[in-house]
């Protein structure tokens, strides 16, 4: 049930049959509809989300009203609000999903009790964080060093298939153009 979980797991440390059963008696997939929110701003972040199936994005709303798409997050991907679920604060930040989609939802307090039952799961989070935390500094890169055109071909070699399975306005506002500047490229006239 939670094999894609598990095998994510397993390519970053080994566990044993006694922590793999604790680990499945502690968790549940949850099947989420597109479109719908599994963090809304204000919220406490009292969740991470392990994606088994489909997308989510991560996403702000600007104070002219539009939606800025900050993250997506696809299979074997994890997703959250880090400093709200650290700090116990209200989350500055949206996420929902993109398609239908199924996520194992981790609570903080089952989190924590899972730490201290299976210590090794403490270095795959660690290189999970440092994964996700590169992931973020190479975007901020991105986003300051290439221009619109080069972060669109950037994103589109990097990540062909996403290009097709996320809607172009979404896409847009995650590589900082507009909808607009986007069906331009697409169509080559740029």
């Amino acid at each position: 049930m939670h094999s894609v979980l598990l095998e994510h797991i397993q390519k970053f440390i080994s566990l044993e049959s006694h922590e793999i059963d604790i680990l499945e008696s502690s968790l549940d997939i949850t099947k989420i509809k597109k479109k719908q929110h599994v963090l809304q701003e204000g919220q406490v972040c009292n969740t991470i989300h392990f994606i088994t199936k489909g997308c989510f994005r991560q996403y702000i709303i600007n104070n002219k009203g539009t939606e800025q798409t900050l993250q997506f997050g696809v299979e074997s991907w994890w997703i959250t609000d880090y400093l709200s679920f650290h700090n116990h604060t209200p989350s500055h930040f949206y996420i929902q999903a993109v398609e239908n989609s199924e996520i194992i939802a981790i609570e903080k307090q089952v989190l924590e009790s899972l730490l201290i039952q299976i210590p090794k799961l403490e270095r795959y989070f660690r290189i999970i964080s440092q994964k996700t935390f590169g992931a973020a500094q190479m975007r901020i890169k991105f986003l300051f060093t290439m221009s619109a055109e080069e972060r669109y071909n950037h994103f589109k070699n990097q990540q062909p298939d996403f290009v097709q399975r996320v809607p172009q306005y979404m896409l847009a506002s995650y590589l900082d153009f507009s909808a607009e500047f986007m069906s331009k490229i697409r169509a080559g006239k740029i």
